[in-house]
């Protein structure tokens, strides 16, 4: 059956190939309480992570560095969308054998997890003078509750989806797109909110934090990443409310959740201009940081920023990583984040404490970090040799091992040097405020293995050229990444020993490994270019 639904703003494409076997199954879809309990059932994955923590790290078994040459595609979905280069960046959800994921251009599926059929697809009518959507045309995935999806667009609206159908519930503008503002990100969805951030850091905006009513769709509070005139923060930036409400912060990227603190973790993009900084003097708060919001109204309990004054582009849209961890002979819950500025750090996620901050990759911007938790800088850029802005690391997704106590990321090794021009400030238009050289010939990746108690490197396995692939691991003790020529890997958790690989074909970009089982079989799953690829053992009993 094929439906079509039309307003004056989108156009709906429902393909229902099966709804029967699908959508007769169970009633009313997964609670917050199963959000809560995270990986307990082997058979859902329901946030972007997986669980609330941002680890990245299933208590699966079956597929382990024993068998793991055993293991072999069952299935692939091909998109049939592109997106400049980059492909699928979103991690499936799942639940009673359907996964659900998005894909470039406001794409959206729900696909038989055994097999990769689609049961309905959804395209979202985007506009033609679309802005900075049009030059970063992804999408990171749905958030669930109950019998709804939710899911962000490049045009800036939240919609809300029966996950049964496909069919569209509401929808609600975050901002103006035409100004520059996008979003990109999977919502975080609380027992009765839906958290949103928003993009557009190198356009005239500014940054902030929604909470939504998954019902109704009204929205609940906002925090704003660049404070207004006279609020705390402030004192940070020229005294122009113009330069604040243009000063950039983008929160594009997921947060975590702590439910005893009640308190969502959320990293902020970089100051407007990237580059240019003469006209906004100051640490440029919370540009850069990493903010610790009270779930239910918003107001922020304690920030932390990594690059005061940020003159490189390194937004701090990471996930950050949530652990109950035993530190320095006491238990302690700690935040951790591998930064685009080339830093490890841990914070108490209580109280915001610095904690310790180490270079993962060769920086030279910044000597060390001292113990007021502020970074000694050393190089603003011009000297070259800094990460690029790119970053030493990005957006794609960590993994914490537990067992092992080790923070596992991609790394870039990266040189750039960076000269700084004063922008036109062109409403609708990006605004970087000057050129960044690259030296394409020197740079190369690497998944790191660190210590979260000393940030030092345990071990490391060498890619071929810089990427952005993402990281997940398992309770087996294997760790799976993907690189930029394509190459989907495993590697032993305590070594680093690449175990396995599969030639995807398309590079890796963005996303990492999801896992799930069904059947008593487990599945791993990869999204590359515009193939998502499901694996299991030949012979799982």
């Amino acid at each position: 059956m094929r439906k079509i639904i039309k307003n004056s703003e989108l156009i709906i494409v429902s393909v229902l190939l099966c709804p029967l076997i699908v959508f007769g199954q169970s009633g009313d879809g997964p609670s917050y309480e199963d959000i809560l309990n995270g990986f307990t059932d082997p058979g859902r994955w329901l946030t972007y992570s997986g669980d609330y923590s941002g680890r990245r790290h299933s208590p699966l078994t079956q597929i382990t560095p024993e068998n793991i040459d055993e293991l072999r595609s069952i299935w692939t979905f091909q998109s049939g969308t592109t997106t400049r280069g980059r492909g699928w960046e979103a991690t499936p959800l799942l639940d009673d054998g359907v996964l659900y994921i998005t894909g470039s251009n406001n794409y959206a599926w729900a696909l038989d997890a055994r097999t990769g059929r689609p049961f309905w697809e959804y395209r979202r009518n985007l506009p033609d003078d679309l802005t900075y959507g049009a030059s970063a045309p992804v999408n990171r995935g749905f958030g669930m509750l109950g019998n709804q999806l939710f899911m962000v667009t490049l045009d800036a609206h939240l919609m809300s989806f029966d996950r049964r159908s496909g069919e569209v519930l509401w929808e609600r503008e975050l901002a103006d797109y035409q100004i520059g503002y996008s979003a990109t990100m999977a919502p975080l969805i609380l027992d009765n909110k839906v958290i949103v951030g928003i993009s557009g850091g190198e356009y005239q905006t500014r940054g902030f934090i929604d909470a939504f009513d998954p019902v109704s769709g009204e929205r609940i509070w906002r925090f704003n990443t660049i404070p207004g005139p006279g609020e705390p923060g402030s004192e940070t930036w020229p005294v122009d409310p113009q330069v604040l409400a243009q000063g950039g912060g983008g929160t594009w990227m997921n947060g975590s959740f702590d439910p005893d603190l009640n308190l969502i973790y959320w990293g902020v993009g970089n100051p407007n201009p990237d580059y240019y900084d003469e006209k906004r003097p100051g640490d440029n708060l919370y540009t850069d940081s990493i903010v610790a919001l009270d779930a239910d109204s918003g107001e922020l309990r304690w920030h932390y920023q990594f690059t005061p004054h940020d003159v490189n582009d390194w937004d701090s849209n990471h996930m950050p990583v949530l652990a109950n961890v035993e530190w320095q002979g006491q238990p302690r819950r700690v935040v951790m984040v591998g930064n685009r500025n080339g830093f490890f750090y841990v914070l108490d996620r209580v109280t915001g404490e610095f904690l310790l901050g180490k270079p993962f990759t060769a920086t030279t911007w910044a000597r060390e970090i001292g113990e007021d938790g502020r970074p000694i800088v050393v190089n603003d850029g011009s000297l070259g040799c800094l990460p690029d802005p790119w970053g030493s690391t990005n957006f794609y997704p960590p993994t914490f091992f537990p067992g092992l106590d080790l923070f596992i990321l991609t790394a870039r090794e990266t040189c750039a040097t960076y000269v700084p021009e004063e922008p036109a400030n062109t409403r609708g238009q990006s605004n970087f405020g000057g050129t960044v050289f690259i030296d394409a010939e020197s740079g190369y990746g690497a998944l790191r293995a660190l210590d979260i108690h000393t940030g030092e490197l345990e071990w490391e396995f060498r890619y071929p050229s810089p990427t952005f692939g993402g990281v997940m691991s398992t309770a087996s003790g294997l760790v799976f990444a993907g690189d930029h020529e394509g190459n989907f890997m495993a590697f032993g958790a305590e070594t680093g020993e690449n175990l396995w690989h599969y030639q995807t074909g398309s590079r890796i970009w963005g996303a990492a490994a999801m896992t799930y089982m069904l059947d008593g079989i487990q599945y791993v799953m990869i999204p590359s270019g515009g193939t998502l690829t499901a694996f299991a053992l030949r012979s799982p009993n």
